[in-house]
């Protein structure tokens, strides 16, 4: 069976979400190691990164994970933006590793408008830059997989292809496949055909063996819409069978799964819970019980 996990709140230290994770029953835990939505991040105290360790040592979460910041694009065509770009994702990876993360997942960034080639070319170049000024890290940096919103890179993965096979480091990279932005980049998963179809074209250009970590949502817009809107499992455009098909893939077990579903419903219930045991209803066997023999 796979690892189930989620996003989770760091409210009150970053130790206090892989102990949630652990109440909610889960096998792995994914944060924001500093404020996502601002470029200043204070250097982590030794005493919250020592609380964080022992906390993943108690509740037993596999491949802890963070999410770096919003702002970054390594792809930007400005100067200005892409060093700025480069110093955060490195103090990224600085906080990731001295907290003992397995991973940090990235989106490659947006070309505004520079084209798709000069983009990608963008995003080699701040790779081979961060992973030599962080040479000897063990934190793993995941490409994810987009819904290619706007200018966003990576919705296609011929875009992610290049980039891991033109970086120089490429052993410290992977990817993060996101259900809900494959979905809305035009990547069928509803039938059992899609299915294989969509993972086959993974495997041929990308390699399933750089396939790492897996964000598991529904999408509230349509195949294909390119807009990044997530929903809560089965409770959106791609419905169940995606899911049960994912988490019963022999190829998938023991992948760590993360969920980045609404935390509430409309009436404010939380959700993780529902979502998590969803996944795993799931990723039970069908019932063995016999049928009664009629003489």
């Amino acid at each position: 069976m796979p690892l189930f996990g989620a996003h989770l709140s760091v409210a009150g230290g970053l130790h206090k979400a892989p102990a949630a994770a652990a109440e909610l029953g889960m096998d792995t835990v994914q944060v924001f190691t500093a404020n996502p939505n601002a470029w200043a991040a204070k250097k982590l105290d030794p005493a919250a990164v020592a609380a964080f360790k022992q906390a993943v040592a108690a509740s037993g979460v596999q491949y802890p994970t963070a999410h770096d910041s919003y702002l970054i694009n390594l792809a930007a065509p400005d100067d200005g933006l892409w060093h700025k770009s480069i110093d955060a994702f490195a103090a990224e990876l600085d906080r990731s590793e001295e907290l003992g993360l397995s991973y940090v997942v990235t989106h490659p960034g947006a070309h505004v408008g520079t084209g798709v080639e000069a983009g990608v070319t963008r995003v080699v170049a701040a790779l081979d830059i961060i992973l030599e000024r962080c040479r000897g890290y063990r934190v793993r940096v995941l490409l994810e997989t987009t819904a290619g919103q706007g200018t966003t890179l990576g919705a296609a993965f011929d875009e992610l292809a290049a980039m891991l096979d033109r970086v120089k480091q490429p052993e410290r990279l992977g990817v993060c496949l996101d259900t809900c932005h494959v979905f809305a980049a035009g990547y069928p998963l509803g039938t059992a055909a899609d299915y294989a179809d969509t993972f086959g074209q993974f495997d041929r250009l990308i390699g399933l063996k750089r396939l790492c970590l897996f964000h598991v949502n529904d999408s509230l817009k349509p195949l294909g819409s390119r807009v990044d809107r997530h929903a809560g499992i089965g409770l959106g455009e791609m419905g169940d069978e995606p899911f049960r098909r994912l988490v019963r893939d022999p190829r998938f077990a023991d992948m760590p799964m993360i969920l980045e579903t609404p935390k509430e419903d409309a009436a404010g219930n939380p959700m993780d819970a529902v979502n998590l045991a969803r996944l795993k209803g799931f990723a039970a066997p069908p019932s063995s019980k016999r049928k009664r023999r009629v003489v």
